[in-house]
């Protein structure tokens, strides 16, 4: 097992911030040696902050630089496929936050340089590594619901993102529901054959979503090669709280994910009872992000392939344009290559 992996971080809005600061003070066997920003005076800023001898604005130093074993990609989305293959050129492994890329060319490109120069890229799909999804996947796999049958997810956020991410983020199917698409494959353990998505603007005020032909709430229903079925619900209106839940339904049984408790106490009083809830992604998923990063750093030094790979990426990206074709055709769409599973549709 290799000592320590020596990495790089570009881009340091809030994740990246996050991300630095697990590997330079929380993660056995990394050391954060650079940390890349363009924005003027944010890498000098949080390199003093976490004590980081190198930073700079241009994430070619990165690249070029031969004292850096992996770059943890937190750059805008329009940047991934071209930040990636920039990285395996350079032999540098590579941690990327969701999507891989934004179209289905690119990712098939990223897929073929990674493997033409042998680097280990993981997506970050961080509810793989919390730990209730995590305790899910090992129930199901232990056969405790019998045989999966139905996916059933809401993701509901009230933080509707400023002009400028909603420009580029490429849709609320590719921007939110895509962490539905990953985890829906992975505790299922099938693929996802077709998708039919619908959606609305809910929000009247929020022009901004019709200017750039979006929408604050969708839902996609999805069908498995094995014949199970599911459906994902998306939106970005929920004004009580930040909701993730999950549930998988079986022969034997179903097991739910998730809850809106903050902490697990509940408040009973005459004619009433109350619970805090949680209000934001930082407070649900703060855990998971920094287990997902020890899983990388763990599997670069014992030279394992992560849990979630850059083909899980580009599989969970398919979904995602399929179910935003969708949206605006109004039709189901099959996902491509997967035409020879037709027998199993209604």
């Amino acid at each position: 097992m290799k000592e320590f992996i020596r990495c790089a971080v570009l881009g340091l809005g809030r994740l990246g911030y996050w991300h630095a600061e697990n590997l330079a003070t929380k993660i056995e066997g990394a050391k954060l040696v650079k940390v890349v920003d363009p924005l003027q005076g944010r890498a000098e800023q949080v390199a003093r902050e976490l004590n980081v001898d190198k930073w700079s604005h241009d994430p070619m130093t990165a690249f070029e630089d031969e004292h850096i074993d992996a770059v943890i990609i937190v750059t805008p989305t329009s940047t991934h496929a071209e930040m990636i293959k920039l990285a395996a050129r350079h032999g540098k492994h590579v941690f990327v936050e969701k999507p891989l890329t934004q179209k289905l060319e690119e990712a098939d490109e990223v897929l073929q340089v990674i493997a033409e120069n042998k680097i280990t890229c993981q997506v970050g799909f961080m509810r793989r590594f919390d730990p209730a999804y995590v305790e899910a996947k090992r129930r199901i796999e232990a056969g405790d619901i019998g045989t999966p049958l139905y996916f059933k997810a809401v993701s509901r956020d009230g933080n509707v993102p400023p002009e400028e991410f909603i420009k580029y983020s490429g849709g609320i199917f590719l921007d939110v529901a895509i962490h539905d698409y990953d985890i829906a494959r992975f505790l299922m353990n099938d693929e996802i054959y077709s998708v039919q998505s619908s959606g609305n603007i809910l929000m009247e005020s929020n022009r901004l979503m019709e200017k750039y032909k979006d929408i604050d709430q969708g839902l996609s229903q999805i069908r498995f090669k094995s014949g199970a079925a599911g459906d994902i619900e998306t939106m970005r209106i929920s004004s009580y709280g930040y909701d993730i839940r999950g549930e998988v339904v079986g022969t034997d049984g179903a097991i739910q994910i998730g809850s809106m408790r903050n902490n697990d106490v509940r408040i009973f009083k005459k004619n009433e009872s109350s619970h805090d809830l949680v209000q934001d992604f930082p407070t649900r998923f703060k855990n998971a992000y920094l287990l997902e990063m020890i899983h990388f750093i763990t599997a670069l030094r014992k030279g394992e392939q992560p849990l979630c790979t850059a083909l899980d990426g580009k599989r969970a990206l398919e979904i995602a344009i399929a179910a935003t074709r969708s949206f605006n055709n109004g039709c189901p769409v099959l996902l491509r290559n997967q035409e020879k599973y037709k027998e199993v549709m209604l």
